[in-house]
């Protein structure tokens, strides 16, 4: 089709970011026939300095992802354990955007690779936003936020090779053990989901939830997929990333083009907070479930995604997600890697998008106007008018509730460097075992072949034992069949 006939379509002239009309978007301005181009061609400068300009510093982790809008709708009545209002009804509707991605790669990477997969949900409530940001795994592979860093170096490229290196990763993972677990299910079958429709996703981390009277409960969370579990081989996770890198992100796209709403089963697990002291494994701990024979889900809603966004820049790349976002009758846990990630979410959305990130569409409260005393930085966009910007003060400004929006946790003792209260079953390797032997003969299979691959790429010996040696503490079988397959690809 001609220039033209696209010109005769378009709904007016095209302008420059300042409004002015184009008059010639084809040539630049010449000193004459076949001269050098002109400083005064302003709509070429800004055309460059824009394009150059157009993207934002990747996320560090989590980097590639696609995402949906949608609405999440309360099934059951769970006022006995909070008070936040988007659950205080049955039939109660909230919108929601959520996230799917990868945690390794960067932004230009497959989707199709054998990493856990962000499950990060904005629920649109009447009282701003709340953010659930968590995985498709309902454990992780360290305890402490201090190790995040450190962990992602070894996942990230190698400084001196700039690749991924089986030898940092392993070495990594081999001298922490609480990770023995989460590797255990990144190398089982559902280390590849088939796509982001056939996996189950989790907030991972305890949460706080309270009621009307005060009364406080931990809470996990799960959404248990309604399209069921689907998975891929390495073999066909492979093929599938070298001929289709896009492949989950066009399937989510398409499935809601063609009105299949995925959904999920939302359920919780509610612990009395006074059980937790006693309890006999730590309940907070990060790297370990909640057995359900303890504390059986109970289903609280159904989750759909209905709409796909219009710009995946504007809404999928520059959406923001932080745990520190609450709503009253929810909030943290004392769960040490949580307490790092309510900081370290908004810190690098603050660097990553800037300080008004929160102005965008896709981040802003639906029910009503953020109300602060911020003000200015990069694309403030002059919101609050001339309303002053401090308190208190007596101009009628925003003012504070005085009730906070989770209950205070009881502190004793002297600061230190301390890990987390033992307690009396607390072990790195258990629960490990147990999904170790839950799989069926085929499941371990593809589960040794899957670790041996990797574990063999390693070049020092004592890396690998070390490796090895937490999955024979885990279950004696599993060490035992994983040496000898590392040992019978490395010859």
């Amino acid at each position: 089709m001609t220039v033209q006939g696209e010109a005769a379509k378009s709904t007016g002239p095209l302008t420059t970011e300042s409004g002015a009309p184009v008059a010639d978007n084809q040539n630049s301005e010449t000193a004459g026939t076949g001269g050098p181009v002109l400083v005064q061609d302003q709509h070429l400068l800004e055309k460059l300095a824009h394009f150059n300009r157009e993207r934002i510093p990747e996320r560090v982790v989590h980097a590639r992802g696609a995402g949906a809008y949608g609405t999440f709708t309360v099934t059951a009545d769970v006022t006995q354990y909070t008070r936040a209002k988007f659950l205080s009804q049955v039939g109660k509707q909230t919108e929601t955007f959520l996230r799917f991605s990868t945690v390794a790669g960067n932004l230009g990477s497959a989707d199709a690779v054998r990493d856990p997969r962000g499950f990060a949900l904005k629920f649109y409530t009447e009282d701003g936003n709340y953010d659930l940001v968590g995985n498709n795994t309902p454990v992780f592979f360290i305890k402490d936020a201090i190790k995040f860093p450190d962990f992602i170096h070894t996942q990230k490229r190698d400084p001196y090779t700039g690749s991924q290196e089986a030898d940092n990763v392993w070495d990594f993972w081999g001298l922490s053990p609480e990770s023995t677990h989460q590797v255990t299910w990144l190398f089982g079958d559902r280390g590849i989901p088939a796509s982001y429709r056939h996996l189950d996703g989790f907030g991972s981390h305890t949460f706080q939830w309270n009621n009307e009277a005060g009364e406080v409960f931990w809470v996990k969370y799960h959404f248990k997929t309604d399209q069921g579990i689907k998975n891929l081989t390495q073999d066909e996770a492979n093929k599938l990333a070298g001929e289709d890198p896009d492949s989950h992100q066009r399937d989510l796209r398409e499935a809601i083009e063609r009105g299949d709403f995925p959904s999920w089963t939302v359920y919780v697990q509610i612990m009395p907070a006074a059980d937790a002291a006693t309890y006999r494994f730590n309940p907070l701990d990060l790297t370990k479930v909640w057995p359900h024979a303890d504390y059986p889900r109970i289903e609280i809603g159904k989750l759909q995604l209905n709409r796909n966004p219009e710009n995946v820049f504007a809404e999928v790349e520059q959406s923001i997600f932080s745990p520190a976002h609450f709503v009253p009758g929810i909030g943290p846990s004392p769960d040490k890697m949580l307490q790092g990630r309510l900081f370290g979410y908004g810190d690098a959305h603050r660097y990553r998008v800037g300080i008004n990130a929160d102005h965008l569409p896709v981040n802003r409260p639906h029910a009503a106007e953020a109300r602060t005393h911020g003000r200015d930085g990069v694309l403030y966009d002059g919101r609050h008018g001339r309303a002053k910007n401090y308190e208190p003060n007596s101009f009628g400004g925003p003012v504070q509730t005085d009730r906070p929006l989770w209950q205070p946790t009881a502190v004793n003792g002297c600061t230190g460097n301390d890990e987390a209260p033992v307690h009396a079953e607390d072990n790195d390797f258990v629960q490990a075992g147990n999904l170790y032997r839950l799989m069926s003969e085929p499941e371990k299979e593809r589960l040794i072949a899957n670790l041996s691959g990797f574990i063999a790429k390693v070049s020092r010996e004592d890396i690998i034992e070390r490796a090895i040696n937490n999955f024979r503490q885990a279950d004696p079988d599993y060490g035992k069949r994983l040496e000898a397959a590392v040992q019978a690809l490395r010859g």
